[in-house]
């Protein structure tokens, strides 16, 4: 790359003397950076296209040298960062020039890694442990993209452009074989890396800023009325699993994500203002409480599993754990895609709630959703299917 060292004159500042001001303008990387060099010149007497001062310029010696200094200073300083083997840009180059230490360049991976002993401080406040092993597990793959596609452990942060997302994308699809949703949720957390490096100014632009991410409209898989009441109305033998089926079913009917389930107390349970039993949840997704009522089902099964001398209303595991329970329990019960507990809250927006027609704001409510537009998201398709089951009746009746 080379430096282009340009003086003109900025006429529009002439003083009262008839002298105006020179500037120097560099020019590197495509970028452009101006600046005074303090020196005053009769523009009658400056030949802008030779780069000097007609003889007739009082102490044109004087400025040919000063000029001359500047334009060697300007080269030394360029040929220093080029030496010191960093990637740097034009104010790089003025910053070294005027004796200034540069701005440290941070890498990709220094950055992110900056970011995640950030929020790893924020565990147990505003981020779950969870949500911190996705950041270093996406981390990886971003190590891994570098790797790959530059030969090297980290980059340079102010040289990744747009197209470096489009080439990381490409590489989470092709190397990585990512689905779609899995592959957003990687770029996501590098997204609010960028913004991290942005806001403290370690980045000057945005390279997400023309960014679209592709959206993924996922089926609802939940539970028919008839599979809910073929898995209510069956009984394993096996004291675990009998547990782990009633645990399922009592999320069918309150919508509980896993860990509102195994963090459930008596203390949660509480008399409301209509005489009914209502559980206070705590989110901590959305990091927000709401409210569920009681219904019976949910109810019978919490007052099987009511032991005094424990404080939580379920025993506690691992959703993993949870999860290899329930493919047992769907073999044998015979449904065929994969159950899991999330399945459960599922069921209990679409075949509890609005399949019994109730509003879909009090559904969002129900399920803690921070936004309307979440829930409408998520279960458009399944009021669209109670629609279709309800015309099916009018015609059949017709």
């Amino acid at each position: 790359m080379k430096l282009n060292i340009l003086f003109l004159l900025y006429k529009a500042k002439t003083n009262s003397t008839g002298k105006c001001p020179v500037r120097c303008r560099l020019t590197y990387n495509n970028e452009r950076k101006e600046f005074s060099t303090g020196i005053f010149i009769n523009p009658v007497n400056w030949l802008s296209k030779q780069q000097e001062i007609k003889p007739e310029e009082p102490d044109a010696n004087l400025i040919e040298t000063q000029l001359s200094l500047i334009r060697t200073k300007l080269s030394q300083a360029f040929l220093f960062l080029q030496v010191k083997g960093t990637d740097f840009n034009v104010d790089d180059i003025y910053s070294q020039y005027k004796g200034e230490t540069p701005k440290k360049g941070y890498g990709v991976m220094e950055v992110y890694n900056l970011h995640s002993a950030r929020i790893k401080k924020l565990l147990g406040i505003d981020i779950q442990l969870v949500t911190y092993q996705k950041y270093l597990e996406s981390g990886v793959h971003l190590q891994s993209f570098l790797k790959h596609k530059f030969r090297a452990k980290d980059i340079q942060l102010k040289a990744i452009k747009s197209s470096f997302i489009e080439h990381y994308e490409y590489f989470l699809k092709t190397e990585k074989k990512f689905q779609q949703s899995t592959l957003n949720k990687a770029i996501q957390r590098f997204r609010k890396v960028i913004r991290y490096a942005v806001a403290e100014d370690y980045l000057d632009k945005d390279p997400f800023m023309l960014y679209k991410a592709k959206r993924v409209k996922k089926e609802v898989l939940f539970l028919s009325p008839e599979q809910l009441k073929k898995l209510e109305e069956t009984s394993f033998k096996i004291k675990r699993i009998q547990q782990i089926k009633d645990m399922f079913v009592f999320c069918c009917y309150t919508g509980l994500g896993f860990k509102e389930m195994v963090n459930l107390k008596k203390q949660n349970i509480t008399t409301e203002f209509d005489g009914e039993l209502w559980l206070n949840i705590y989110r901590n997704k959305t990091s927000r409480s709401y409210k569920v009522p009681l219904l019976p089902k949910a109810k019978e099964i919490m007052e099987q599993y009511n032991n005094e001398s424990n404080d939580y209303v379920f025993s506690r595991m691992s959703n993993v754990k949870f999860n290899a329970y329930l493919k047992e329990i769907a073999d044998f019960v015979g449904i065929e895609f994969n159950l899991t507990h999330h399945i459960a809250r599922k069921t209990f927006a679409s075949t509890v709630l609005l399949f019994n027609d109730v509003p879909m704001e009090i559904v969002s409510s129900l399920l803690g959703h921070s936004k309307m537009q979440t829930t409408q998201e998520s279960y458009g398709k399944v009021v669209e299917k109670r629609i279709s089951i309800e015309m099916k009746k009018l015609k059949g009746s017709g």
